[in-house]
């Protein structure tokens, strides 16, 4: 079904014209597919735009790419071709159907229609015509004008066939409902295709792991992540990709006493997270910390951080493996944040996630996540902050964040008197910071000073010594100098008989 154009300036960027120009004289037709076209129509800005050809994809992008002077890249195993023009992304492919013979997929060159068909949901299966006769009408024979009004995510065939075609489709619709939605207009995925998820759950064991984490990643950046874990919990398929998480779910109850149900109050902190850190970033008070030319360079947060994110998704993983009843105090999770870190870098090498520095982000986070809390509920003392700081280095701020969030009672009174005096440890940071430098501490006794000093070849005294100096610092027994700490290190030195070569 071709429609007239619904709205202005869709198609105002030159590559259009150019693109629909390049067609006509090589006697194919071209039109803007997918994604960009639902985002016009949902008043998002896009700078990925997927043209689909009735013809070769490759060759119509190569014909462009001459005109504008730029690069293109083939990738002629899938059929398509990339090039880049004044800002925009744009992708090209051919048009395509799927046939079935001896229960296998076949896929040919089809017509607009046919390509549409095989798309993984209507409201991205709308396209725009590039021909000079119905330049910008909109082509839409499964009503996805209709679903994106509606915020109904639905497949345009059969959904089984839908996610036989490609399971990961399954958690892209859960992406889409999530990111999609706003607190005017909440997206649902249509009963059919629920259900079809939940009959097909099994199949996303055939799905690499990093293209699941992908959608995973981008559910994590959505404006509220609960929406689409809720629903990955709903359809099942949760329970295949984070096991771990689904175990957080239902209270159990001893002697009249149940616990706090960890699985929402996971989702509620991670929404916590999520709209702190935009908060954050909008007003300048997160930083990054990056390496240029061997230096250590704070840059302030432009975009969420994902693994933050990450965090505030595991920060409770093994409360269930920790849990106790107690008589005396109720229920306890104690340990639940160290085993919990010992846990992170098993689920991010199941999920085939990076096992470099941003897991040991997410697994200091975990691992500290209680200790601003332990701060607010006793006095605040510059040793504990000290301690604090020495731990967790530059990634102070992003704990803070979570910590702040992990604050979800029900009792108004209990939240602001701990809100209160969160707001407290966040200012004795600050002061020990500006005082003692303890973000980035380094040890300013060496143990290649100590063999020197003392004449002594290595040894286990030398690394004993510099704890001691270490924790001093830390204790505020003695101020973060070289002079204070060479000469408590003397001192204990000739504690244990240690005096310095002839110097």
């Amino acid at each position: 079904m071709t429609q007239t154009t619904i709205t202005q300036g869709f198609l105002d960027h030159d590559i259009f014209k150019i693109v629909s120009q390049t067609a006509a004289e090589k006697g194919v037709k071209a039109y803007v597919i997918g994604g960009y076209v639902r985002d016009c129509f949902l008043g998002r800005e896009s700078k990925d735009i997927d043209i689909v050809v009735e013809g070769s994809g490759i060759d119509l992008a190569e014909a462009v790419a001459a005109k504008v002077r730029s690069n293109v890249s083939v990738f002629r195993t899938y059929g398509t071709a990339m090039l880049r023009f004044k800002g925009v992304e744009i992708e090209f492919v051919g048009a395509r159907k799927e046939s079935y013979g001896r229960g296998n997929a076949i896929v040919e060159d089809g017509t607009l229609q046919e390509d549409q068909l095989r798309r993984d949901f209507t409201i991205n299966a709308m396209a725009f015509s590039l021909q000079e006769a119905d330049f910008g009408a909109l082509v839409d024979p499964f009503g996805g004008i209709r679903d994106l009004a509606a915020g109904i995510i639905r497949t345009p065939m059969d959904p089984d066939v839908t996610f036989g075609d490609d399971p990961l489709r399954m958690v892209r619709a859960v992406r889409f409902a999530t990111r999609l939605g706003t607190p005017e207009q909440a997206f649902r995925i249509a009963d059919e295709t629920l259900d079809s998820i939940r009959r097909n759950k099994a199949r996303l064991v055939d799905v690499p792991k990093e293209r699941i984490v992908e959608e995973l990643n981008k559910i994590l950046l959505a404006q509220k992540p609960s929406t689409g874990f809720r629903l990955l919990d709903e359809t099942g398929l949760l329970d295949g990709i984070l096991p771990q998480l689904s175990k957080l779910k239902g209270v159990e109850t001893v002697e009249g006493k149940g616990h706090k149900e960890n699985f929402s109050h996971t989702l509620e902190v991670l929404d916590n997270v999520a709209v702190a850190e935009v908060e954050a970033i909008a007003e300048g008070r997160l930083k990054d910390y990056v390496f240029e030319d061997g230096q250590e360079v704070a840059k302030v947060r432009t975009e969420p951080y994902v693994w933050l994110r990450w965090a505030a998704l595991f920060h409770d993983i093994a409360k269930p493996s920790t849990k106790r009843y107690d008589p005396n105090l109720g229920w306890t999770f104690h340990g639940h944040e160290v085993v919990g870190a010992k846990w992170i870098p098993k689920i991010f090498q199941s999920l085939k996630m990076p096992l470099n520095e941003k897991m040991k982000y997410v697994q200091k986070l975990v691992n500290l996540h209680l200790r601003p809390i332990a701060l607010v509920t006793e006095e605040v003392t510059d040793s504990a902050v000290r301690r604090l700081l020495f731990d967790v280095g530059n990634d102070i701020d992003d704990l803070m964040l979570l910590c702040n969030a992990d604050i979800t009672s029900k009792n108004p009174r209990k939240v602001a008197r701990l809100k209160s005096n969160f707001e407290l440890v966040k200012t004795k940071l600050v002061e020990v910071e500006a005082k003692d430098a303890i973000r980035n501490f380094k040890n300013p006794i060496t143990g290649e000073y100590v063999m020197q000093l003392f004449g002594i070849e290595p040894c286990n005294t030398i690394g004993q010594l510099k704890e001691q100096v270490k924790n001093a610092i830390l204790d505020g027994v003695i101020e973060n100098s070289f002079e204070a700490a060479d000469a408590f290190m003397r001192e204990r030195a000739a504690e244990i008989g240690l005096f310095p070569v002839a110097e």
